[in-house]
């Protein structure tokens, strides 16, 4: 894991302590979490962890260098208290899910606010592990709590007595927030006020039964889109090029122009109700109801 503190050349950001902007790195986009705290605007910083055969996070890691400009879009996302407004909260986090709640810790520490926020954080690593936990020394309200061990809804409801009481987010690899859900509704925690964020997808469901035809108008690829499959997916195995970021319908990177057919799309924020009506589909989480043609 490695941080890296960009200088903001112009205007200084602003963004609610949770939210992720989009680096560009050569061609290649990817979305990452600020770990950075709104409440000093004049520099951003992102926590990447290297990956095996990563393409950004191995450029990260291995080149960046003090000096080298990286251009950023956003920032965007939902996954902030301002946006989910409540009297306690709950973080679950995993490996590097805990950036958006440095960020956040950071903020509220700035700000002297005296939150009811619990934190429990799964894993062997130490990433923040000092730093949350002198923030729980000194800001009253704010408890960071860790385990080496696999979080268990016992575990949990002994840690945390009034979990149904708090608006839970939760962040994480793909199995860690799959295992969460279910403990999560083991213990009766409204869904309602259950938020995940994620930037890493897990398999894709495919029920039997044949796929949709999906042309591609743009360059003329006409591409099979099989049961349970996005557009995205189709877009890349059809060789059509799509700038693409989250994957999870987060950014908004990989809109496009639908101009026949049906999708269903369950997406994270990063498309507007006018925009769906107006057409536009994202990508990455929308998937064919019938043939389709996508303006690309």
């Amino acid at each position: 894991m490695k941080s890296f503190v960009f200088e903001v050349q112009g205007p200084a950001v602003r963004y609610r302590a949770g939210q992720f902007m989009t680096f560009d790195l050569g061609g290649v986009s990817r979305s990452y979490t600020l770990s950075s705290a709104p409440t000093r605007p004049d520099r951003v910083a992102i926590t990447v962890k290297r990956k095996p055969g990563g393409v950004v996070s191995g450029r990260l890691h291995d080149t960046m260098r003090p000096g080298d400009v990286v251009r950023a879009s956003g920032p965007v996302g939902f996954f902030t208290l301002e946006d989910h407004p409540a009297a306690k909260y709950l973080f679950l986090t995993a490996g590097s899910g805990v950036t958006p709640l440095i960020s956040i810790a950071r903020a509220l520490y700035d700000l002297a606010v005296e939150p009811d926020l619990v934190s429990v954080h799964s894993g062997r690593d130490n990433l923040f592990r000092d730093e949350l936990a002198f923030i729980g020394r000194d800001l009253p309200g704010f408890t960071a709590l860790r385990t080496g061990e696999r979080l268990t809804a016992e575990m949990l409801r002994a840690a945390v007595p009034d979990v149904v009481e708090r608006e839970v987010f939760c962040c994480g690899p793909p199995g860690y927030m799959a295992a969460v859900r279910v403990m999560l509704g083991e213990l009766g925690c409204d869904p309602a006020r259950c938020h995940e964020e994620s930037f890493e997808l897990g398999p894709v469901p495919v029920v039997g039964g044949g796929g949709f035809r999906v042309e591609f108008s743009g360059s003329g690829r006409v591409v099979e889109c099989p049961p349970g499959g996005t557009l995205l997916e189709a877009a890349e195995a059809a060789g059509v090029a799509v700038a693409t970021s989250c994957r999870v319908g987060l950014c908004g990177t990989c809109k496009s122009s639908l101009t026949a057919g049906r999708v269903e799309m369950d997406h994270k924020g990063g498309i507007r109700a006018r925009e769906i009506a107006q057409g536009k589909v994202l990508l990455c989480c929308a998937r064919p109801l019938t043939d389709l043609v996508i303006d690309r």
